[in-house]
């Protein structure tokens, strides 16, 4: 299965991409890589692999030996145009998050958003973790509606957001305000009925899940699109959107 990785430039999350990149590419599928102009080498948020303040809030040690591999594979070095790739002879589209200012080249983008559309209007897999989620939800189908306004979704919920802005303001600004509405509020807004469709999750701070354990980690799972919260969730949100690559009708060559 060919899956499509859409990334900014810089500043996406470290975890959110490497671990289900690798779990994808340890599953035999072919990964490729996407950015707003074909051929730039992407970078993840800086802060996550040195600490985002004291050392601390970073990511995970076997997450950043993850991004460490992937920064030497060649799919990581070799992207494609937003705007010039044809979405639709991929079997899987993956929107993975971030935080960081640089993510408002990826979040903000029309172009990014026709065309994650146009690959949803094929019925086949997607998954989007955290800010990703976002993209859905700006992303317009044929009738003028978010293509998420009659699914069920996660996203990173509104208390994380908060806590990590209200933690690291007084150093970092708004580093973790992406945008002035919370990720929750604006994935929420696009939705027919939050109240049902919106899922927020067991209210965990400091539990993650990991290549082990999928206990503290969260996803939702509506036909074919797969949604997770935050880089504690990316195992497993690899895991589901890799059965459900495996689950969906054999592509046509």
């Amino acid at each position: 299965m060919r899956v499509l990785i859409p990334v900014p430039d810089r500043d996406f999350d470290v975890t959110e991409v490497a671990v289900p990149w690798r779990i994808l590419r340890a599953a035999g599928h072919e990964i490729v890589f996407a950015t707003e102009e074909e051929g730039t080498i992407p970078a993840a948020d800086p802060r996550l692999l040195t600490g985002v303040i004291f050392g601390q809030l970073g990511a995970e040690p076997a997450a950043k030996d993850d991004y460490a591999e992937l920064t030497r594979a060649p799919e990581f070095t070799a992207t494609r145009a937003w705007d010039e790739v044809n979405v639709t002879a991929f079997d899987g589209l993956l929107l993975p998050g971030g935080h960081a200012p640089g993510m408002r080249q990826y979040l903000g983008s029309p172009v990014l958003q026709e065309q994650v559309a146009r690959f949803w209007a094929t019925g086949k897999p997607v998954g989007a973790i955290c800010h990703g989620v976002l993209v859905l939800a700006r992303a317009k189908g044929a009738d003028g509606r978010s293509v998420l306004a009659a699914r069920t979704t996660t996203c990173l919920p509104k208390y994380l957001e908060g806590i990590a802005f209200a933690s690291t303001a007084w150093r970092l600004g708004r580093y973790y305000r992406t945008y002035p509405a919370y990720v929750e509020d604006e994935v929420k807004a696009a939705l027919d009925d939050p109240g049902r469709q919106f899922k927020r999750g067991p209210v965990r701070v400091f539990t993650k899940g990991t290549a082990t354990d999928d206990s503290a980690a969260f996803v939702v799972e509506d036909g074919n699109y797969v949604s997770a919260r935050w880089p504690g969730d990316a195992y497993l949100f690899g895991r589901r959107f890799d059965a459900l690559l495996r689950s969906a009708p054999a592509p046509a060559r």
